[in-house]
Parts: C-alpha cells; structure tokens; sequence
C-alpha cells in the first residue's frame, strides 16, 4: 500500500467496472487470493472498500454488492460536505 500512498500503482491491480470511476483492485498472493478493493482519486485519500479472501476465480456477487453500496455511500456523504 505504500505505492499508493506515494500516487503510484501498486504491482498487481485492476480496474472494477461497473462501480464507479476509479475504483480498483490489488491482488494479493500470499497464503491464497486475497483482494483490497479501494478508491484513490479523492484528494483527501485513499478509501478502502472492501478486502476479502478469494476463493473462486470470479469475485462473489455478495463482494461486489458491498462494494457498490460502500462507494454509494462514499460519494453521498461527500457530496454532503
């Protein structure tokens, strides 16, 4: 996480689609799949999502619904201040 405290991409990621505009995805290879699911275009900083252990090749959809309603909330209580 230290790249992305420094703007810069970490080793291993993606984009999310289908969530919101740049929300992304650190893959992690240590003892299984693990996945951080974050947002980093805010000025203020980086918001982490959601992090989970992988255990298919697909994202669960119950990951993905988390994902959705916290950047949902996000963007509302931002918009508030």
């Amino acid at each position: 996480m230290h790249l992305l405290q420094n703007g810069e991409d970490p080793d291993d990621w993606k984009s999310i689609k289908g969530v919101g505009s740049g929300v992304r995805e650190v893959r992690l290879h240590t003892d299984g799949e693990h996945r951080i699911i974050y947002v980093a275009k805010f000025e203020e900083g980086i918001y982490v999502l959601h992090s989970f252990q992988k255990k298919s090749q697909k994202t669960a959809k119950s990951d993905l619904e988390i994902v959705k309603e916290r950047f949902r909330l996000l963007v509302s209580e931002r918009v508030k201040h």
